[in-house]
């Protein structure tokens, strides 16, 4: 089946193209840009009419988390063990409907819910997963809580190992049994966060030894490290040990800036997620004050850190964090790094083409011939439209040359 989407305002994925152009699609990949009304005049084919609209690459989410439901959400105390996965299913066609078809799962989605995606048992978004999140005991992505119970969030089943693991051996063991469960990559986290209540985001966490042998073992199988990182010296630590991404990236410093530019470290901002705690707590959500007072004392912070670092020339990907927030608002992140500085065509480009980039992904991210036809249609010209308000204008998504 060949599918045209004529009179197209194209976003390339780097650049929009200059006029308007029509895009051709033969089965799942893009193999044709032509001139407006060039691309084809079979009448079998299906045309699909883009005037006032803008042709996007499918958007790269380098930051979710598919099994979990909002930040202040406690279900999981008392719902049935399996109810995470079905709800899963929920959360990944409410990303595609977003516009969202790639993610990189930062902790949570199993082999199975990825296998049951690639093999056409549910819909959803393409996935790479890390599977659990890799803490210190006391750590970030420690679930203890300090009653003596074990939270259930990424609670360890066959399919998602626990993460929690210390000393050099320690970590280079749990590393090894993530990626034996399916990790594609791993998720550390180098600093304490927001929705742990009994540490702080400036704080480090895991030795530079521990990092270090963690990214070998990841590099070790064809595998990167993202780093959930928020105060300064774990960031550093994160980013001399090699890490791929920082994560969140909240209290960046100079010294931080400048060894993510002479390393090629890439920022993903996640600027929507203590936005989202906020938001949950404004509307009565039930979570521990220390969290909210965490989530309003780091916007600012946040902010400035984005602000420096894409002045500085560091490499910004879109991540979201959904699942501390509602899944399928995740363009809402585009207008969001707008509105830390970077221009309608960066806030672009960091959901596609740098997104792809990071992930490593050469077939997707971009509108060009042979690559997959991964297409969002976005209501207006927004090389004349201001970016900001994406999230509420997309019209179409195609995945794989298929509407969904």
């Amino acid at each position: 089946m060949v599918t045209v989407f004529t009179n197209a305002k194209v976003f390339d994925g780097t650049r929009f193209v200059p006029g308007r152009r029509d895009v051709v699609v033969d089965g799942d990949r893009i193999t044709a840009i032509t001139e407006e009304g060039q691309g084809s005049h079979n009448a079998g084919d299906e045309f699909v009419d883009a005037t006032d609209r803008t042709l996007v690459p499918g958007i790269i989410d380098c930051h979710v988390h598919l099994m979990s439901a909002g930040a202040a959400n406690v279900s999981a105390f008392h719902d049935p063990f399996s109810l995470q996965f079905y709800n899963s299913v929920r959360h990944m066609a409410d990303t595609l409907a977003g516009g969202v078809t790639t993610v990189r799962d930062a902790g949570g989605t199993d082999l199975g819910t990825k296998t049951a995606v690639e093999t056409g048992v549910v819909p959803g978004p393409r996935l790479t997963i890390a599977v659990n999140i890799m803490s210190q005991t006391g750590g970030h992505g420690d679930n203890h809580l300090v009653s003596g119970a074990e939270s259930p969030f990424l609670a360890a089943h066959p399919g998602r190992p626990s993460g929690v693991a210390d000393g050099v051996e320690g970590v280079q063991r749990k590393a090894r049994e993530l990626l034996r469960a399916g990790a594609d990559h791993i998720k550390i986290c180098s600093t304490g966060g927001v929705l742990s209540p009994r540490d702080d985001p400036r704080h480090s966490q895991f030795s530079d030894a521990e990092i270090a042998m963690i990214v070998a073992e990841a590099a070790a199988q064809g595998a990167h490290v993202m780093s959930h990182a928020q105060g300064a010296p774990g960031i550093k630590a994160a980013v001399r040990a090699g890490v791929r991404s920082i994560e969140h990236g909240i209290y960046l410093d100079d010294e931080a800036i400048d060894l993510m530019l002479e390393h090629g470290t890439f920022l993903v901002p996640t600027l929507q997620a203590p936005r989202a705690v906020i938001k949950a707590a404004e509307a009565g959500a039930n979570m521990p004050q220390s969290v909210i007072d965490k989530a309003k004392t780091v916007i600012d912070a946040h902010h400035d850190s984005i602000v420096r670092a894409h002045e500085a020339g560091v490499r910004i990907a879109m991540g979201t964090d959904a699942g501390v927030g509602p899944h399928g608002e995740n363009l809402e992140e585009i207008s969001l790094l707008a509105g830390a500085g970077l221009s309608g065509a960066e806030a672009l480009a960091a959901g596609t083409s740098v997104a792809a980039d990071l992930l490593g992904h050469e077939d997707r991210g971009r509108i060009a011939p042979d690559l997959l036809a991964d297409l969002v249609l976005i209501d207006g010209d927004l090389s004349t439209d201001d970016v900001r308000g994406i999230e509420d204008r997309v019209s179409q998504v195609w995945l794989g040359g298929v509407r969904v």
